[in-house]
């Protein structure tokens, strides 16, 4: 499984998905427009298990033409609040049924929001959320740190209420600055490892180490293609 930045190429798979399990739904315009105008905030998760470049390139797969591109079973659609410069906001996010319960919407949106905060130096997140919608409430209250707000009524076009709902970013970087205070972030290595560590009759002291806390997007990306072996 591989989550990357939203390509011009994917918008169709991208719909399809939308269409599959969202009522709200968009023309093609709208998609291109989030991906031309804010280039580093949208998301795809891909399944890669389907599809082989090389071995199409070489002709040497029995694939039908269906798998012939990668297969998005996920996506978040994000952009800036062009009224409130350092504002994000969560236009759409939807995971496939058959890839769901791996963390991908989890790790779309948190791609997402650190892309506002990098590229775009954002202090807060807005979405709305069906009131129905326990799951997607559930995961943006107790995974992500969103707060609800306030209720907006008859917001969809069916007329449900939607909840909106924020994220402090910075609220967010403080509480798990301070979540990780203090902890040690290991010896000294080399020479000064072995004469502090290695001497005979002691024993070595276990540490633990603070990781991944300092990545960037780009870097993130790339970890979770090597890793995300879903």
């Amino acid at each position: 499984m591989d989550i990357r930045l939203l390509r011009s190429s994917d918008i169709p798979n991208v719909q399809l998905t939308n269409l599959t399990n969202l009522p709200e739904n968009y023309f093609l315009k709208y998609y291109l427009y989030h991906a031309l105008s804010w280039p580093q905030l949208s998301h795809v998760a891909v399944d890669t298990s389907t599809y082989s470049p090389t071995s199409l390139k070489n002709g040497t797969t029995g694939l039908d033409p269906g798998n012939m591109y990668p297969k998005i079973v996920g996506y978040v659609l994000a952009k800036m609040d062009e009224d409130h410069p350092t504002t994000g906001h969560i236009t759409s996010l939807s995971v496939m049924r058959t890839h769901r319960r791996l963390g991908l919407a989890e790790k779309l949106m948190r791609q997402a929001t650190r892309a506002m905060r990098e590229y775009y130096g954002a202090r807060d997140v807005s979405l709305h959320v069906r009131c129905s919608n326990e799951a997607a409430i559930g995961l943006y209250t107790g995974m992500l740190g969103f707060e609800k707000d306030r209720v907006e009524a008859k917001y969809y076009a069916d007329g449900e209420d939607a909840w909106c709902m924020k994220l402090d970013i910075l609220e967010k970087e403080q509480e798990e600055a301070e979540d990780t205070a203090g902890v040690d972030e290991g010896g000294e290595v080399g020479e000064a490892g072995k004469s502090a560590g290695g001497q005979k009759g002691g024993k070595e002291k276990k540490r633990k180490v603070k990781v991944g806390r300092q990545l960037g997007v780009g870097d993130l990306v790339e970890k979770d293609a090597r890793t995300s072996k879903d």
